[in-house]
């Protein structure tokens, strides 16, 4: 069982969430509590505010970190209430989208205080039906919304499906057993061997850190998200839909409906499946500075120069 927001499918010599960067560790206030994040720190060009997916973390978006900041952005990565270090409460009702949307519009508030310009907000998987939901709840914090990996309502299909063993699981033995049992099936998985240890070991680490309450209630909450493609088309936010070209998660197909329904620009990320930032994180760059340059303008070339991009 791998949990939607993993990331086991990918090159056995990308080291992905421990690419080497030079953000520093920060922390923003939550409604719950301290939210962990790192950040790139200020610039003159845009600020943009990466949320990550269900299970994940701020190190999702680590190889694009140095990149950014190299094209003249700001890059604030975090992690949600309840995920590896941003602790969270023991109630799984307050791992709504609802709930951590306001924690996103809490940070996004403090970036826009401190730079004076709205942001730019991405969201992962589960991460980007969050993220919708802060820009539904205040659009004009948000120069753009990107939507990384993600759908336009509940999850479905095979992952989905696997959701169906987490309460149960938490029940009998809390969040270990519920790694063990990720431990074991990766085992019969040459995709999840082919990961580095150095890898692995964080990523067993980081799924130990979170909440039980988190694991359950997001995953709720992934499950009963409604359709809300037409509330955020008529916020008049520009959207980015870019996804892998072998997404297990929201299907390519979903991904590309919605984005039509949104009149939004759509790039498809070779080489990638469901975590382009780590799978394919050159060309996940390419096109996240060029749509967050000219929300309006022309998609992203393969070759384009990034560097310095983005003022």
């Amino acid at each position: 069982m791998v949990l939607p927001g993993g990331s086991e499918h990918t090159a056995p010599d990308d080291l992905r969430q421990l690419a080497v960067h030079d953000a520093a560790r920060v922390t923003f206030p939550g409604r719950s509590g301290p939210l962990a994040a790192l950040d790139t720190g200020a610039c003159d060009g845009p600020t943009v505010l990466l949320v990550a997916g269900y299970t994940g973390s701020k190190e999702d978006f680590a190889p694009l970190l140095s990149p950014l900041g190299e094209a003249g952005v700001r890059a604030v990565a975090m992690d949600q209430r309840g995920q590896y270090e941003s602790p969270g409460p023991d109630d799984p009702a307050q791992y709504s989208v609802a709930e951590l949307a306001a924690d996103v519009v809490a940070v996004a508030r403090q970036l826009h205080t401190e730079t004076g310009s709205p942001v730019h907000l991405l969201g992962h998987s589960f991460g980007g039906l969050v993220a919708r939901a802060a820009v539904l709840a205040e659009p004009a914090l948000f120069a753009t919304l990107t939507l990384l990996g993600s759908g336009p309502a509940a999850l479905t299909g095979p992952r989905a499906e696997m959701l169906d063993h987490l309460p149960p699981l938490l029940e009998a033995g809390g969040v270990q057993l519920v790694s063990d049992t990720l431990d074991q099936l990766a085992m019969t998985d040459p995709r999840a061997q082919a990961v580095p240890a150095p890898t692995r070991e964080f990523l067993t680490r980081r799924f130990l850190a979170n909440t039980a309450a988190g694991l359950l209630g997001m995953a709720e909450a992934m499950l009963a998200e409604p359709d809300r493609v037409a509330e955020l088309a008529a916020t008049g936010v520009p959207v980015l839909v870019t996804h892998g070209v072998a997404d297990d998660a929201w299907s390519p197909a979903v991904q590309a409906e919605m984005a039509t329904r949104l009149r939004a620009r759509h790039e498809v990320i070779p080489q990638a499946v469901h975590s382009p930032a780590i799978e394919n994180p050159s060309r996940t760059l390419q096109v996240l500075v060029t749509f967050w340059s000219d929300p309006h303008g022309s998609p992203a070339a393969a070759d384009d120069d990034t560097a310095g991009a983005v003022r």
